[in-house]
């Protein structure tokens, strides 16, 4: 069992930032792909960001390219979510997920564990 424990979130203004993180716990002993997910009231949950175990390899959601940076840190199981130049269409509860494997964690259906999100409200 793994578990996963976001923090970060918060209430910023229009072109603020913000850094999520997302601590790993447990029996994590396969390797594994990292991720951040979002929900935003009355919409289903949709994919951000996701880096591969080693961290070589990233990936985004079109809508935050060149504004979110997501990034590693093995040795302490965790995984970071730079948020920059963010607007109100970012507000949503940000979800961190892990997927067992060499490859990525964009799918909701692959996703193995979620954490329990942090809320991130931008306001106008």
């Amino acid at each position: 069992q793994v578990q996963l424990l976001e923090s970060g979130g918060g209430l910023v203004q229009t072109g603020d930032s913000l850094r999520l993180s997302c601590a790993a716990s447990g029996r994590a002993y396969r390797s594994y792909a990292m991720g951040w997910f979002r929900q935003a009231p009355g919409k289903e949950r949709e994919f951000v960001a996701t880096i591969n175990w080693s961290g070589s390899i990233t990936d985004y959601t079109d809508s935050v390219k060149g504004r979110f940076t997501i990034s590693s840190d093995n040795a302490k199981s965790t995984v970071y979510l730079q948020m920059d130049s963010l607007k109100p269409e970012d507000t949503a509860v940000y979800y961190c997920a892990l997927t067992w494997g060499y490859g990525l964690a964009r799918s909701r259906a692959g996703v193995n564990f979620w954490g329990e999100g942090t809320l991130v409200t931008v306001s106008s």
